[in-house]
């Protein structure tokens, strides 16, 4: 088979240009890495949808160009590459390059297929026929490991064997094999001499947030660590060497391994619930002892969150987790968290932040007005209620008193008690002490007022739309039965269900998503009321405002509706032979329903469409309904029940 390869162009700097090689188109691509070419294998084929070919962008002659391309069988899997090398040794570069475009797509991998190419760039690795190539293809590899799912990394023993396999290579000199850069790992190896006072090991942060060969850095004699200003540095390390190697006229072997993230890193303990991924760096003297070795971290940028603790930490391969035996804080600031260690291994810094919550304005005068007038309206309501209670049945006093009762309460601690007491307003200090965190996400334990407040706001916001519900149960029994009360023992009914319900589902929701080390997964830190969004702003249906609030509100604003309607309907059948008493009869029907509907706080379906609504101008108009709604329903209540029973009492 003639083989016909042709640079069509090429480019000058840090960059191959777009290149067709043979038969195959590959794109841009930065020095040092491999680009897959657009040509894919055919749907037919157990690799359809990946590229068919890979070359790497070379800059051996000053001018980058891309090298030879490597073609990949379509029908080869990963599977038939690990049993092809054991059996047919020679072949390890067609194997090595075919076991990186198969990864080329990782987030296509299951957790078996990393498991298995885990295996072949560690046999690889290992290999005593090792080339450049092979080398460079099975880095790529483990590079493309790297972006895989977290839930497809979970195998710990292959990455771990993985981790060590690239520690022993990085040390071991190999011909033409000093430093390989790939987008997610950097491997380097040098010699240095015996009257070196140290080595320092740099990677400098760019523009992508990958790895590229002109942004590492590498000094073979100084032993200070200096970072730029300005956070230009990513990672910085530096090994002090002691004087007793001065003293032995030989060169040393060390190896340094760079991490983009700590996928191959599974900690136990520490947990990355916000989703961050922290840098790690292997640095290997071999078996050298009384180091002192530094490092500088660079503080991964969290959106709307604040460092708020760190740990020095290194990989224990016996505990299989990270440790900060042997390490210690040194200092921090914008640039940079520095590390102290005494032995080589895995490194990398811990970091917890606390979110920067932006909490919410004290309630201007207009909400405190409307507020004030409904526990005006509210008082007078009850009052009046209980004061004639004689003049009617006990059933319906019972029912709105209590209506009214939960909506007072309600009102009154919202006005009073929903801005949070201690709000976290202070900039976090950083520990000096060298503690492991147990997460990337810090919370403040619970100090009770707030909870307490969202507690008691849930129960009574709850009840009331509960004592709605069985208002409205009330009116349905009586017009379906055509009685003028509603069924004996109904009251007694009401009562337990009435305050019972809402202290059962409020009790459940404490049990089930209530800790005192973690209160916000019950409640909002913004203000005092049910957790209803994630990290990112979203509504998450997860929380307790969705199956703890809405839920039950919704079933209950259902039911309250189809009463609604049947009240309306039977309400609504005038006798056609009474036409001189027609307008008025229509007129108190009108207002019977249009009390109802306000006593039943049909008003509040504003209220949950607001909260799903995405829509900015819907939002807007959704948002003055349910404001004007909600101040003016109470006063609809008083006005309307107390003018009634003020006419009934005059009349008699």
């Amino acid at each position: 088979m003639k083989e016909l390869w042709i640079m069509v162009v090429f480019a000058t700097g840090n960059f191959c240009n777009s290149t067709i090689i043979g038969d195959f188109f590959f794109p841009r691509t930065t020095v040092g890495w491999s680009a897959y070419s657009e040509e894919l294998c055919d749907k037919k084929t157990t690799s359809a949808g990946l590229s068919k070919a890979s070359a790497r962008c070379l800059n051996d002659t000053g001018s980058p160009m891309f090298g030879p391309p490597h073609e990949l069988q379509c029908e080869l899997t990963l599977s038939d590459i690990q049993g092809n090398i054991s059996s047919s040794p020679g072949d390890l570069l067609q194997l090595a390059f075919s076991t990186q475009i198969l990864t080329s797509q990782p987030e296509r991998l299951s957790a078996g297929n990393i498991t298995t190419a885990a295996q072949i760039a560690n046999t690889l690795l290992q290999s005593a026929n090792i080339t450049e190539d092979i080398a460079v293809a099975a880095v790529t590899t483990i590079s493309q490991l790297l972006n895989a799912s977290e839930e497809s990394t979970q195998e710990r023993d292959a990455v771990q064997n993985l981790t060590e396999t690239l520690e022993k290579f990085s040390l071991d000199q190999h011909s033409n094999v000093s430093l390989v850069v790939q987008p997610n790992l950097v491997v380097q190896s040098v010699q240095v001499l015996s009257d070196s006072v140290g080595i320092q090991f740099t990677a400098l942060t760019g523009r992508s947030g990958h790895f590229v060969a002109n942004r590492i850095n590498l000094n073979t004699n100084t032993s200070e660590l200096i970072a730029d200003k300005g956070g230009a540095t990513d990672v910085q390390i530096v090994i002090k060497f002691p004087p007793v190697l001065h003293s032995k006229n030989t060169n040393y072997s060390i190896g340094f391994v760079l991490y983009q993230n700590d996928r191959f890193f599974r900690s136990r303990v520490f947990r990355a619930s916000s989703g961050t991924s922290r840098r790690v760096i292997s640095a290997n003297l071999g078996q050298v002892s009384g180091l002192h070795v530094e490092m500088l971290f660079k503080p991964t940028a969290v959106p709307n969150a604040s460092l708020y603790d760190f740990a020095c930490v290194s990989w224990n391969y016996t505990l299989k987790d990270w440790s900060t035996s042997g390490c210690s804080k040194v200092n921090h600031s914008e640039d940079g968290l520095r590390c102290f260690c005494n032995h080589t291994t895995n490194f990398a810094v811990l970091m917890s932040y606390r979110k920067d919550f932006k909490y919410a304005e004290a309630l201007n005068w207009i909400t405190i007005l409307g507020c004030s007038m409904s526990i005006i309206g509210l008082s007078l309501t009850i009052t009046f209620q209980i004061a004639t209670r004689k003049s009617r049945k006990s059933n319906p006093t019972v029912l709105l008193v209590s209506v009214c009762v939960c909506l007072l309460i309600f009102t009154l601690l919202f006005m009073l008690g929903v801005d949070n007491p201690h709000k976290q307003l202070d900039k976090p200090e950083i520990q000096k002490d060298n503690i492991l965190p147990l997460s990337d996400t810090h919370t403040e334990r619970d100090r009770g007022p707030c909870t307490a407040v969202a507690v008691l706001l849930q129960y009574f916001l709850l009840g009331t739309f509960t004592w709605n519900t069985l208002y409205a149960t009330h009116v349905f029994l009586v017009i379906r039965n055509s009685l003028a009360t509603s069924p004996s023992h109904f009251t007694a009914y009401t009562v337990a269900i009435g305050w019972g319900l809402p202290a059962v589902v409020v009790a459940l929701t404490l049990g089930i998503s209530y800790r005192v080390d973690d209160p916000l997964g019950y409640r909002q830190e913004e203000f005092c009321w049910l957790a209803a969004l994630d990290s990112k702003g979203n509504f998450d249906f997860k929380l307790p405002m969705f199956w703890g609030f809405l839920i039950p509100v919704a079933f209950m604003l259902i039911f309250n509706t189809v009463v609604l309607a049947c009240f309306v309907v039977t309400t609504g059948k005038t006798n056609p032979h009474l036409t001189s008493t027609r307008h008025t009869s229509m007129k108190k029907k009108f207002l019977s329903s249009f009390s109802l509907a306000v006593v039943l706080g049909l008003s509040w379906i504003l209220g949950y469409l607001l909260l799903i609504t995405q829509n900015e101008t819907s939002h807007t108009i959704l948002n003055i309904s349910f404001c004007v709604l909600t101040t003016t329903q109470v006063v609809n209540v008083c006005t309307h029940y107390c003018k009634s029973l003020w006419i009934r009492a005059s009349a008699k």
